[in-house]
């Protein structure tokens, strides 16, 4: 099994990994619906509710990339990483491992 590996340029996260940050990048309606998901959440699922709109928020907030992303992954010609090699990454960066 092999995972799509992302690399972002520049330094630090293009979107804050908190709610304040996820909502500014997403539009109007999207960002209702973050909220609406962060509020019903149990405390243990907060975490994982950030993760996911924190996601979303990066390609809202460079569309461009998003795009780019997108074209890559219709075209087959993303670059891959295995799953060994993902988790040994996050592991490395001091990163939680699900």
């Amino acid at each position: 099994m092999s995972v799509q590996s992302v690399h972002m340029e520049g330094a630090g996260d293009p979107v804050p990994r908190n709610a304040e940050g996820i909502a500014a990048a997403l539009s109007g309606a999207r960002r209702m619906e973050f909220y609406r998901e962060l509020l019903a959440a149990a405390p243990q699922e907060a975490e994982a509710v950030l993760r996911h709109w924190w996601c979303e928020a990066v390609l809202d907030a460079d569309q461009t990339h998003g795009d780019q992303l997108a074209a890559a992954a219709l075209a087959g010609t993303l670059p891959l990483t295995s799953v060994a090699d993902a988790i040994e990454a996050r592991r490395a960066a001091g990163l939680p491992v699900e």
